[in-house]
């Protein structure tokens, strides 16, 4: 018999047929009863589970990401939508779809910045000359360091829990502790502009040996809570739409002056 039709669609996480429900091997009775959702998110995207130090760091970096209100652009448009009228699975939607380059992308940003240095360090130089030489090529850019240096905060009140567990982690034996060296080696450098939760969150994704593209969808993962609650919460204003300004605020118009035909 061919298996043209069921090659089609192959995939080596989920394993579903009549009353079995696998994934990568594990069932979802023993699953459901037995991990965490952190732990869960882990082992689909990876293949195997983490241990409970690795879990630990997964969920702190999730839920220092959860909301950052409605001066987040992907927060006020789920909460537009919302107040437009749609649905919550569309409102949440349409804040995740504002979450690219430059809003939402910083993590796998960071993560790639903490990943070159890494290989720089293994190549024979030493965490600040590497990371002096980086910023360099950034200040000649005109660029910034992804990561670092927040446009609300002068500290970020993330950076500090996030960079405290990885250090436990260190001393626990669960990370190496390399990408955490080489991360404040570049803080440093940067100084007096900080760590942000990207740059700390990027730091744990390093020591997690996560690839770069997860950072984005993890992030993605985590900001939904935070879209999920503000949609709701806005559904239940009595007003029905709501734009991005008060209506007492006109905004600045910078064309033409009155004209005729």
């Amino acid at each position: 018999m061919s298996t043209e039709g069921a090659d089609w669609w192959a995939t080596g996480i989920s394993d579903i047929e009549p009353g079995v429900i696998r994934f990568h091997g594990y069932p979802i009775e023993q699953l459901i009863d037995g991990i965490t959702f952190p732990q869960m998110i882990w082992l689909m995207v990876r293949g195997e589970l983490p241990t409970p130090g690795e879990a630990r760091l997964l969920e702190q970096t999730l839920v220092a990401a959860v909301d950052h209100g409605p001066q987040a652009p992907s927060i006020a448009a789920a909460r537009m939508a919302a107040s437009c009228g749609l649905a919550l699975n569309n409102a949440i939607a349409t804040g995740v779809n504002l979450l690219g380059d430059v809003h939402g992308g910083a993590g796998q940003q960071c993560l790639e910045v903490l990943y070159d240095l890494r290989r720089t360090v293994d190549a024979g130089t030493d965490p600040t000359t590497a990371a002096r030489e980086l910023v360099a090529s950034y200040k000649e850019r005109k660029a910034y360091v992804p990561g670092f240096g927040h446009r609300f905060h002068p500290h970020d009140p993330r950076r500090d829990p996030l960079i405290a567990a990885a250090q436990q982690a260190v001393a626990d034996g669960t990370i190496s502790g390399e990408h955490l060296e080489i991360a404040l080696s570049l803080e440093s450098v940067l100084a007096p502009v900080p760590m942000n939760v990207d740059g700390a969150t990027a730091t744990i994704y390093a020591e997690l040996g996560l690839p770069a593209e997860l950072a984005r969808g993890l992030f993605i993962l985590s900001r939904s809570v935070g879209l999920l609650a503000h949609a709701r919460e806005q559904q239940q204003e009595p007003t029905r739409i709501k734009g991005p300004l008060p209506k007492s605020v006109i905004p600045t118009y910078t064309g033409h002056p009155p004209r005729s035909l």
